[in-house]
């Protein structure tokens, strides 16, 4: 499998190791993407490969990477499976999440263990659905109702929670055992894309959660470091969008320049001499050009501010936000136009069913309905307009 980037990555062995692992995913990734359901040898060969602890600090028996080199290697593995790049992608998002919500006498247990026993970590939060309550318990809650779009929480070992507070209605967010009594884990994730996701839908029935597995010091979003979590989910998905559609790319360019004929008035002798044919790649590499660069630059400007600790103000996470927003939009319009159009540049024989090309552009349209892109259009142009930065949410 190759991508033909045309960015120079940087050589190390964690991205030595996602690319080992790409080309080993790639040999099945149509086959799986038909069947649905949890990946689980994939999953236990990310668990040997090391890099479910590249995030974690080297104090905690972690890599100790940057995150510009974590993302990379999110948008490495979508190249070949996207599924797999979710989950992975999300792992690292809830190593972190502990870290800006909590503090280090709860997290640094969590990463030590994560870094030693090769953890997988699930996500069981979903802010906007409110359907599981917390009610107080003699020293601290439990949790009860439902969660949608639980993504990579089946085969985790602990999971991140939310509940809705009975009394004060204040967001409760918890670190738990996946195997705890009264959490059930549907299989029940059935979509167009994202198929091995395991993003099906989770039952709390009074799920005990002891107070020193919430996240309240700081909590979510109090910050302008906590609220780093939100621009950091949006970047791997940059990077999930930019993976997605390097592989489709890739996939396209070979099946032009090997199966591909040319059209019958054409002047080509091939079908990658075509000009209307090299008219749509070239216009395919500006595309992904502009959004290598992009988002390379939003990763870049998350680390700075990242390695700042507490010292970014709200102006300053506002400016990273516009880099990543930017980088969001790109990603997301040239990952839909590469995956849908990449079919006029191979032909009608491109689209038989064993070859599962359509799989591109489903994971990418199902995942880019994640958040509206619309609304990052519009906090850009607030920005653009009147230098507002965007205001802090979950989703921004």
């Amino acid at each position: 499998m190759s991508s033909l980037q045309h960015d120079p990555l940087p050589s190390s062995p964690p991205l030595a190791v996602a690319q080992a692992l790409a080309e080993q995913f790639a040999a099945t990734a149509a086959e799986r993407d038909a069947r649905g359901g949890t990946p689980q040898a994939e999953r236990d060969a990310l668990r040997a490969s090391g890099l479910l602890s590249l995030s974690i600090p080297a104090a905690q028996g972690g890599q100790g990477a940057d995150w510009a080199t974590v993302l990379q290697t999110v948008r490495t593995l979508a190249q070949a499976d996207s599924s797999i790049a979710h989950v992975y992608g999300f792992h690292h998002l809830l190593l972190a999440s502990v870290r800006l919500f909590g503090q280090p006498a709860q997290w640094v247990p969590w990463l030590e263990q994560t870094a030693r026993e090769a953890w997988f970590w699930g996500n069981a939060l979903n802010p906007l659905d409110r359907r599981t309550v917390a009610r107080r318990t003699e020293g601290g809650y439990d949790f009860s109702g439902h969660k949608s779009f639980c993504s990579g929480a089946l085969d985790s070992q602990r999971l991140l929670a939310s509940a809705i507070d009975a009394e004060s209605g204040q967001l409760l967010i918890a670190v738990l055992p996946t195997g705890r009594a009264g959490i059930t884990l549907n299989a029940d994730w059935n979509c167009i894309g994202q198929r091995q996701t395991d993003s099906g839908s989770a039952r709390f029935e009074q799920v005990q959660v002891a107070d020193a597995e919430l996240l309240r010091d700081p909590g979510p979003l109090t910050t302008p470091r906590s609220s780093l979590r939100p621009l950091l989910a949006q970047l791997v998905f940059v990077h999930l969008f930019l993976g997605q559609a390097e592989g489709a790319f890739a996939q396209a360019r070979h099946y032009t320049l090997n199966e591909s004929r040319p059209w019958f008035r054409s002047p080509a002798e091939t079908a990658g001499e075509d000009p209307y044919i090299q008219r749509h790649y070239g216009e395919f590499f500006v595309g992904l050009e502009s959004v290598r660069l992009l988002a390379a630059h939003a990763a870049a400007a998350f680390d700075a501010a990242w390695n700042q600790g507490d010292a970014p103000d709200a102006e300053g996470r506002g400016r990273v936000a516009v880099a990543v927003a930017t980088a969001k939009v790109a990603a997301t319009r040239v990952g839909l136009d590469v995956s849908s159009r990449l079919f006029e540049t191979t032909g009608a024989r491109a689209t038989h069913g064993a070859l599962r090309l359509d799989r591109f552009w489903r994971n990418l349209r199902t995942q880019t309905l994640h958040d509206p892109v619309d609304y990052k259009l519009q906090e850009l142009g607030d920005w653009a307009l009147h230098g507002k930065v965007p205001t802090p949410s979950f989703y921004s």
